[in-house]
């Protein structure tokens, strides 16, 4: 359970009608990236959420207020954490800056934030809040997840996937999970006509790739479960990756999130060079997970009361605090919880399932009522008879 930091309390009054914001994003921010040198304004906010729009943007666009703020709260709620600030800073232009690009909370060229920033030629841009609009937005918030989920900087694929590979796969699951089905729809249309030339001539990234393994082994839960193994066993300098994947390694870290081989898949996919044979073996000796199916989710831990702010859907399993964080999870900032029928957790408040301890085998909106309010550092996770 957060509570209301000195600052923001000076800044909003204790008035009844108020909102009371995670935190307060400046009323201006001055761009100093790139070539960007707007000075931009704030125009919404709440604890999800802060939209700036250039001068030129007209103010009658609402739509990025509550777009925005549900694919974020989806975002942080499928992959977990993205540092202390709640908010996603979401920049608009009007008539410059055409396309888009991201920021994260390890990036001090944007003030240490989640940002993404989207421009367009166009001199009624944004207007209908349809089609690429929303498109554009969500393949940003792409990029932060790749770039800084599970506390961890830099994504390892890039040069394997490049700018847009990952994006299409998940603006599709954003779609999904959101319930927009006609953009789910429309999405899944653009995306089986959409052909690249890495790493071999008509690629099918999306149709042969991304989509069997989102359809056949999990759809949200094996995308989330690639970036935690990633962050479980991939080479680290500090909170950076230490280099990229190759291919071979690629495919084993994605066999590992689906829990199958998935070799036969990518030959058919991207071909199977023979050194990525080579690749593939020393892949699996050098990061020595099998590939199993973890089995369904059986709790689901939040970082606030009434199942809210950032969470981790946890198969059975047992989770030390190197663990809980290659999910997403935050040492000592878990405030609710969610447990599947039949399942049993047994939370820790020190490492390595030591110290205090508190099981549940059912939901609890608010664990302060037990003491356990941003206490956990170390969980189990079983069935009931386990």
């Amino acid at each position: 359970m957060k509570t209301l930091g000195p600052a923001l309390a000076f800044a909003l009054p204790l008035l009844s009608s108020a909102p009371t914001w995670a935190q307060t994003a400046p009323a201006t921010w001055t761009e100093h990236w790139f070539e960007h040198n707007q000075t931009v304004s704030r125009v919404y906010q709440d604890n999800d959420v802060a939209v700036y729009f250039d001068s030129a943007v007209n103010r009658s666009i609402t739509w990025p207020n509550t777009f925005i703020g549900d694919v974020w709260r989806y975002t942080r709620r499928t992959y977990g954490q993205f540092g202390t600030d709640a908010q996603l800073y979401a920049i608009f232009h009007t008539a410059k800056y055409s396309g888009g690009h991201p920021s994260t909370y390890f990036d001090t060229s944007h003030d240490s934030r989640n940002v993404i920033d989207v421009g367009s030629s166009s001199t009624t841009a944004w207007t209908s809040g349809t089609g690429n609009d929303l498109d554009i937005v969500t393949h940003e918030v792409a990029h932060i997840v790749e770039g800084a989920s599970k506390g961890v900087h830099n994504s390892p694929a890039f040069g394997l996937w490049g700018d847009s590979k990952w994006a299409e796969i998940f603006v599709y699951d954003v779609y999904v999970g959101l319930g927009r089905t006609s953009d789910a729809n429309r999405w899944y249309n653009l995306m089986l006509n959409t052909t690249d030339g890495f790493p071999r001539s008509n690629t099918h990234w999306f149709r042969d790739w991304f989509y069997p393994i989102y359809k056949n082994y999990g759809g949200a839960t094996v995308l989330n479960r690639y970036f935690s193994l990633l962050a479980q066993y991939y080479p680290k300098n500090g909170n950076d990756y230490a280099r990229g994947l190759n291919w071979g390694e690629f495919i084993h870290f994605w066999s590992g999130a689906a829990g199958v081989n998935l070799k036969t898949l990518a030959t058919s996919a991207f071909g199977w060079p023979t050194e990525w044979e080579t690749q593939f073996v020393q892949a699996q000796r050098s990061f020595p997970f099998t590939y199993t199916s973890p089995g369904p989710n059986a709790t689901t831990l939040y970082q606030d009361i009434n199942h809210g702010g950032y969470a981790a859907a946890l198969p059975v399993g047992r989770y030390n605090l190197a663990t809980l964080k290659a999910w997403g999870v935050r040492n000592d900032d878990i405030t609710s919880l969610k447990v599947a029928s039949g399942y049993k957790v047994t939370l820790y408040a020190d490492d390595n399932f030591t110290g205090a301890s508190l099981t549940k085998t059912a939901d609890d909106a608010s664990l302060v009522d037990d003491g356990w309010n941003d206490v956990v550092t170390s969980i189990i996770v079983e069935a009931s008879g386990g």
